[in-house]
């Protein structure tokens, strides 16, 4: 059995803020990097690498639409040779002559509610008395999103814009006004935010959900569009994520794909031989947005939950190769060790924190 980790933001994004280290006791993962080979590579972010690992090329942007929509589709809908956009719902706060974006870790919404919103926006477009003048006024009346899941929905086209965007990852908790979709067609999507902004602004449902303490639903954010991929493999056997992402990539090519167990020991009892891709998710979100007392105790978690048991099946011969890799400033850092490696008497043990630099 060969144990393959994915962690995103493993390492805290801000480099000089030492103390986030201070009195954390990570025996196990220190041993794991330690002794093990070290590598790096270019990576624009999780679904970057996803995307890479399972052999997915780029087109105009990260196809993660037509993917995720492998997942969430609903029984009638074919995902086609059509285009295929993410809408998602998001959160905007102004702040400081800025518009923050949250994306769905911060908040609940229910799938009644997305319909809602879609339904009012969706209505909007569909009466639009927008009078064309070009072709792109014509898209308009085309505009009706899917919310196919009550954080994940979707906008089809025929025909591909000539339109990038960002990842909603890169986005979060940043000012959007620096991550507008961008292109020939760029200024005409950017409207199109800007009016499903205002729409969304003052609904009755916003109104409800703040009344109670939810954060509003006064935006969507474009990203994530393609076709379907021609090819996607894999080389591992099994997937294990509650992410949809790496979930739908191992739907593609045909591979196993079960939702993350609560602990290693708890992956082991349903163990079958072959790679095994563990999406370990937990400390992402904290990481992006500032929250570093929860950020700390999650990679407590981890290693309890995961580097120690792993590090103790690797000594038992039970694995016979763990990797760990996560994404830190613009590279991915993969540590690769067997069982021979943890021999390497020579190798002096390093603090976590001197990794992260």
């Amino acid at each position: 059995m060969n144990l393959h980790l994915f962690i995103p933001n493993l390492f805290w994004p801000d480099s000089t803020f030492h103390e986030i280290y201070q009195d954390l006791s990570l025996p196990a993962i220190e041993i794991l990097f330690t002794k093990s080979i070290q590598t790096k590579d270019e990576s624009r972010g999780v679904e970057d690498w996803l995307c890479k690992a399972f052999g997915v090329e780029k087109q105009q942007d990260i196809p993660v639409a037509p993917l995720t929509l492998l997942a969430d589709k609903a029984g009638d809908i074919e995902v086609g040779n059509g285009y295929w956009l993410r809408a998602d719902p998001v959160h905007l706060r102004v702040e400081h002559e800025q518009v923050l974006l949250a994306d769905s870790r911060t908040f609940s919404i229910s799938l009644e509610e997305a319909c809602q919103f879609v339904e009012v926006i969706n209505k909007h477009f569909a009466e639009d008395d927008f009078s064309p003048s070009f072709e792109m006024d014509n898209r308009r009346k085309l505009i009706s999103l899917l919310p196919l899941s009550a954080d994940r929905w979707y906008l089809y086209m025929q025909t591909p814009p000539i339109l990038q965007t960002h990842l909603l990852s890169e986005t979060a908790a940043k000012n959007i006004n620096e991550y507008f979709p961008y292109g020939t067609e760029g200024m005409f999507w950017k409207g199109i935010l800007n009016e499903i902004q205002m729409l969304l602004y003052e609904h009755p449902l916003n109104q409800a959900r703040e009344q109670r303490g939810d954060l509003a639903i006064n935006g969507i954010w474009l990203w994530g569009g393609g076709v379907i991929p021609k090819l996607v493999t894999s080389p591992y056997a099994h997937v294990w994520s509650n992410d949809v992402f790496p979930r739908s990539l191992a739907r593609a090519c045909g591979a196993n794909h079960t939702e993350l167990p609560v602990s290693f020991g708890s992956l082991q009892q349903q163990y079958e031989p072959g790679r095994h891709f563990v999406f370990l998710d937990s400390l992402h979100g904290k990481s992006e947005y500032g929250d570093a007392y929860g950020w700390r105790e999650s990679l407590k978690e981890l290693e309890k939950e995961w580097f120690e048991p792993a590090l103790n099946m690797l000594r038992n011969n039970v694995i016979n190769q763990v990797t760990i890799t996560t994404i830190n400033k613009g590279e991915s850092i993969s540590f690769s060790i067997t069982k021979n490696n943890l021999y390497k008497f020579w190798r002096m043990g390093k603090s976590f924190s001197t990794y992260a630099n």
